[in-house]
């Protein structure tokens, strides 16, 4: 007998308790569900390394002060990334890949043009997770309590990221 995992209200980890893996239907909701997480983590790392950067080039200013709690709020969230990848089953990545090189390399540059370019960086980098995370949630594939993560819980503080960033480009 088959069981139907829609049916059930229990999260990803009872629901991995309730089936050996190897008999577990949701394993390719699970694989998909890790990819596309991991996907978003690696996406969130590369904000805490250019935000890294962009406090280490403007130390002491009211914008580092944004940009720090803007860091640690992207340090919380890949941390939620990495903790529900592994509770569905996987490896979270540790390192945010080609595209944290290329991000970065963007804000280093953006840096040495000062700091309303960086800001400006900064946003362009916020409006590319925001699409991010919008496709997962627009995904068919993407596990529903991965969703409500997302929509509870990631893409508020983005949004939030957005506006900040916009204020303080308004007043560089």
């Amino acid at each position: 007998m088959l069981l139907d995992y829609q049916c059930f209200p229990i999260g990803i980890r009872s629901a991995k308790r309730m089936v050996p893996n190897h008999f577990n239907p949701m394993n390719s909701l699970n694989d998909h569900c890790i990819k596309v997480c991991n996907s978003l983590l690696r996406g969130e790392i590369s904000a805490v390394e250019a935000y890294g950067q962009a406090i280490e080039k403007y130390p002491g200013t009211p914008a580092a002060e944004e940009f720090r709690r803007i860091r640690a709020e992207h340090s919380k969230s890949a941390n939620r990334l990495s903790a529900d990848v592994r509770e569905m089953g996987g490896e979270p990545d540790s390192d945010s890949g080609a595209w944290g090189v290329f991000a970065v390399s963007v804000q280093g540059t953006a840096n040495l043009f000062g700091e309303d370019s960086a800001i400006s960086a900064l946003q362009k980098g916020e409006e590319l997770g925001r699409k991010d995370y919008q496709d997962a949630m627009m995904d068919d594939e993407v596990m529903p309590e991965c969703k409500n993560m997302i929509s509870k819980e990631l893409l508020p503080r983005v949004l939030d990221h957005i506006v900040i960033l916009e204020n303080l480009g308004q007043t560089v």
